[in-house]
């Protein structure tokens, strides 16, 4: 009971948001370090996509992303909810929140959504990839970076997801205590965008084919 009036409170709810955040921050990264192994090859790459289905943590991981992701946007929907209404009219002299990131939260959230929701259907399932070949991760990805309309949506979504770490990196530590500069979330956002965008930017600079 206590733990249900703690949820249903702001705070209960921020400090869901910060811990789903978390989660979904550490998986971003798990999921970038592995996505790094196309730079040793398709061997590199393909084994240890191999290798994660042979251990059995394929399946737990992805239900463990759909329940942070659920919560995640649940959480965030109520949290905005409860603020406007709160605030019934808008910021007095047109004033917004003090930063871009923040601004973009929520839109950069559907964007990140929409694409990921891309990215299975193109890497995970296979329907909308036409070059797709089951267990083949390097030939797959380099097939899909060699398409200029993968490759603009892909760094469009990487971007969103850099303004939403930075943003609400920082904010996930404020809400569980933790004191740390803005400067740190721009880092991590930063070295995020830059890992991930370096996939594409190689196969597009032929330096990956």
């Amino acid at each position: 009971m206590q733990t249900l009036r703690l949820y249903r409170s702001t705070v209960g709810k921020k400090a869901v948001m910060a811990v789903t955040g978390v989660g979904l921050l550490l998986f971003v990264v798990g999921h970038m370090v592995g996505n790094l192994a196309i730079f040793s090859g398709p061997a590199a790459i393909d084994g240890y996509a191999a290798w994660l289905r042979e251990i059995g943590v394929v399946w737990p991981l992805r239900f463990g992303l759909l329940l942070c992701v659920g919560l995640h946007m649940v959480v965030a929907i109520q949290l905005a909810r409860r603020a406007r209404k709160a605030r019934p009219v808008g910021y007095e002299h047109g004033r917004r929140p003090q930063s871009y990131a923040a601004r973009t939260m929520r839109w950069g959230g559907v964007v990140i959504a929409l694409f990921v929701v891309y990215h299975l259907l193109d890497l995970t399932a296979g329907v909308a990839n036409p070059h797709g070949v089951q267990g083949e991760v390097y030939n797959n990805l380099v097939a899909d970076f060699r398409l200029w309309y993968v490759v603009l949506a892909y760094t469009v979504a990487v971007l969103a997801l850099g303004l939403h770490i930075r943003h609400g990196a920082w904010s996930a530590l404020q809400s569980l205590g933790v004191t740390a500069p803005r400067g740190i979330a721009l880092v991590v956002a930063t070295a995020i965008c830059a890992g991930y965008l370096s996939v594409p930017a190689a196969v597009v600079l032929g330096v990956v084919s």
